[in-house]
């Protein structure tokens, strides 16, 4: 099985994610993550504050001055942005009546981290109620979320890679002569479980292992990687052993 392991050639993978987790700054480094898949598995964010973007469609607030979405403009905001990425910090929130109680300092602080791209005291609101704040460059190649609460980054890691599998599974089903195979899905709790590998960089690579099973091998990397190049460098990545393998089927 080591064998095999081993010689997975670099285009049998489906797909690549790079996470980096500070857990003391509560936030996460990603390479191979969009934006799409983020809001897709947290969809039922009530509204999004975009304090970095150029949408054109977005709804205005005037004490802010700062521009937002609610949930049923997700999808066309999504479209926009993968026909002509650029920087991005958004940030969720539950209502506009919220956005006029933040004061001048916390009004401030959203524009500091919008142009630094870092908090430098916690960025979680009482008055917005907000469990992420998610930053990406303007080619996608690194992206930082800071996270109310850690446990949905295992949500979103998660929620990835199984809208990759459902993804491949409906472009598959035309030829399908009966459509009624239960579809793989990693479990929250396995991500979790593994939550230790994650804190020194790890790669997570999936590949179909049988007609119904995929699996996940996660590499740790060395601390001092540049995060923008893991997916540029994948096969000399590829070359070493997995760590571990979860089974998703």
């Amino acid at each position: 099985m080591a064998k095999k392991e081993k010689e997975r050639e670099l285009d049998e993978y489906l797909d690549h994610l790079y996470i980096h987790v500070n857990e003391v700054e509560h936030f996460a480094l990603f390479s191979g993550l969009t934006v799409q898949q983020f809001i897709r598995s947290f969809s039922d964010l009530p509204a999004l504050l975009l304090l970095n973007h150029q949408y054109e469609d977005a709804s205005f607030n005037i004490h802010t001055q700062l521009e937002f979405i609610v949930q049923d403009q997700y999808l066309r905001f999504v479209k926009d942005y993968a026909e002509r990425p650029i920087a991005l910090c958004l940030m969720d929130f539950t209502d506009e009546k919220k956005l006029n109680m933040l004061s001048p300092q916390e009004q401030a602080e959203l524009l500091y981290i919008a142009h630094k791209k870092e908090a430098f005291r916690s960025p979680f609101y009482h008055h917005l109620l907000n469990r992420f704040v998610y930053l990406t460059d303007e080619d996608n190649e690194i992206t930082k979320i800071y996270f109310r609460d850690m446990a949905d980054l295992h949500i979103l890691i998660a929620g990835v890679f199984n809208q990759y599998i459902s993804d491949k599974s409906k472009s598959t089903a035309f030829w399908r002569k009966k459509n009624n195979v239960v579809l793989s899905q990693l479990s929250v709790e396995k991500i979790e479980e593994h939550e230790d590998f994650y804190e020194d960089g790890v790669l997570m690579s999936l590949y179909k292992m049988d007609k119904t099973n995929y699996g996940l091998e996660i590499r740790s990397l060395p601390e001092d990687i540049f995060p923008d190049e893991v997916l540029g460098d994948l096969k000399q990545h590829l070359e070493k052993p997995a760590d571990l393998l979860i089974v998703v089927s």
